[in-house]
């Protein structure tokens, strides 16, 4: 049943009730398609890549190929964050085999912190074939004062990546995390 339908159904002969009735009925729905829009946004960039936004994988990647992609590493931190982030130093990897690296981070204030990551991959097209199995971008981390943590990221490129022509020439792939507080 449509909110015309209820209108006309519970407010015969009244058209500013429903009016009234369809008008709150599209506002009801804009409230909702905006709340719903994040997570179908989210879904989207993973499914796509888009924006740089890699690929989740269960396991390991099943076949290694010859050819080699070098993976560099960034960090970022937004204003608000007191926290050093010292990024992975970039390594060679044939592609499909699966690599674990480390972030630092250290909470420079004397209070404890709660952060997160996001992330992306550039080009953003190879994000599409970038799968990390585990990530601390993954879940909120707390920093006591003056703590530091390494943080792991388990990733492989997908072999599938070398049938891409759009991709011939990478030959770098660079993960990049921008932290941003939670408190």
């Amino acid at each position: 049943m449509t909110f015309a339908d209820f209108a006309d159904r519970h407010l015969p002969g009244n058209p500013n009730a429903r009016l009234a009735v369809i008008l709150l009925g599209i506002v009801i729905g804009m409230v909702g398609m905006s709340f719903a829009a994040v997570p179908l946004y989210q879904i989207f960039c993973q499914v796509t890549g888009y924006g740089g936004t890699t690929q989740r994988a269960a396991a390991n990647g099943s076949q290694i190929i010859d050819r080699v992609v070098t993976v560099r590493f960034d960090s970022n931190i937004a204003s608000g964050l007191p926290w050093k982030v010292k990024p992975a130093h970039a390594i060679e990897q044939n592609i499909g085999e699966t690599s674990l690296i480390n972030f630092t981070a250290t909470n420079l204030a004397d209070k404890t912190v709660k952060g997160q990551a996001g992330f992306n991959v550039t080009p953003e097209r190879a994000a599409l074939y970038f799968n990390k199995i585990e990530c601390f971008c993954f879940t909120e981390q707390t920093l006591a004062p003056g703590e530091t943590v390494e943080m792991p990221v388990t990733f492989f490129v997908d072999p599938e990546i070398d049938d891409d022509p759009e991709l011939d020439t990478v030959r770098e792939i660079t993960l990049s995390y921008t932290f941003y507080p939670l408190n």
